[in-house]
């Protein structure tokens, strides 16, 4: 009786110690994700913290009001002048042009991608419309400047060598892969039964896709859109090589002007002394953009939660 006891022993003890390794191992993979997670949050928080507070000493020195209805931005002139809507007007007016582009083009894609591409072009086709997002935005800018530009001039000869129009164009190219990437991924998430419904009833592949699968996925449809606009909104190197960096309050995307974006890349660029208020510009800048783009998450966010369908 001892003896068997005595052999029993070492394999309970052999169990226990497997759990106890497992559960230390479980411990350490959620102690690496919590860091990864704390990591991304805190980095946010920092950011947040260094806009609004240099954003503070600016404007203890600018008027909020002057900030937000003066038609002049030269914070570097001895006139100077600070109004922000010079920069937001640049900045809408290209996101605008941008997403004209990449938000009919990229659904368009992903409609095709999603219900008519069989699996071997789509396998092809989506990793190469991918690597269209990955090539570095200094190229997209260059080739705005020095191949889009001079297409528009033959068709508008009166474009100017920098515009807002061709830098925008360029911008909704670039966006592409990311609105038809994700668009597609939420129209193959769409339930089989629902198109199966739709063929049933009568209904032709493309009436099926446009009245029945892209309603069915447009909170992710809608998500994909917020995240083109965010993507517009914050691009910096295609408007500071090809929309001229001129400040100037104006709604025509023919005319040349700067973004927020390429304003803080001028002054950072700059050799300003720290602590001045031209240099502070950037961070009101800074957070001006930050807001800009937490509204058009909020949106999106109240989008994706009024659209939602569970299947």
């Amino acid at each position: 009786m001892s003896a068997n006891n005595a052999s029993d022993l070492p394999q309970v003890s052999d169990r226990l110690a497997y759990n106890a390794m497992r559960n230390w191992k479980e411990r350490l993979i959620e102690a690496v994700l919590f860091g990864a997670a704390a990591i991304s949050v805190l980095t946010t928080l920092g950011i947040v913290y260094v806009l609004v507070s240099e954003s503070f000493h600016f404007f203890s020195n600018v008027s909020i009001v002057d900030f937000l209805t003066d038609t002049q931005w030269t914070p570097l002139f001895d006139d100077a002048h600070f109004g922000i809507m010079v920069l937001v007007s640049g900045t809408l007016v290209s996101s605008f042009v941008a997403l004209a582009v990449a938000i009919p083009m990229g659904t368009v894609i992903a409609i095709y991608l999603s219900e008519f591409a069989n699996s071997k072009v789509r396998e092809v086709a989506k990793p190469i419309l991918e690597l269209l997002g990955g090539i570095p935005t200094i190229v997209f800018g260059y080739f705005a400047l020095l191949v889009v530009t001079p297409l528009l001039q033959m068709v508008f000869p009166e474009l100017p060598g920098f515009s807002l129009l061709s830098a925008g164009l360029v911008m909704g190219i670039m966006i592409v892969p990311y609105i038809a990437s994700l668009s597609e991924d939420a129209m193959r998430a769409v339930p089989m039964s629902l198109r199966e419904g739709a063929y049933a009833m009568g209904s032709t592949r493309l009436y099926t896709a446009i009245h029945v699968v892209v309603p069915a996925a447009l909170s992710g449809l809608a998500a994909s859109y917020i995240l083109g606009i965010s993507r517009a909104v914050g691009e910096t190197m295609i408007l500071a090589v090809a929309a001229g960096m001129q400040p100037n309050l104006t709604w025509n995307p023919m005319e040349p002007a700067a973004t927020i974006t390429s304003y803080i890349v001028q002054v950072a660029l700059g050799d300003l002394p720290h602590g001045s208020i031209g240099y502070q510009t950037i961070f009101a800048a800074g957070l001006t953009l930050l807001l800009i783009t937490l509204l058009f998450n909020i949106l999106g966010q109240w989008l994706r939660a009024k659209y939602r369908e569970n299947y």
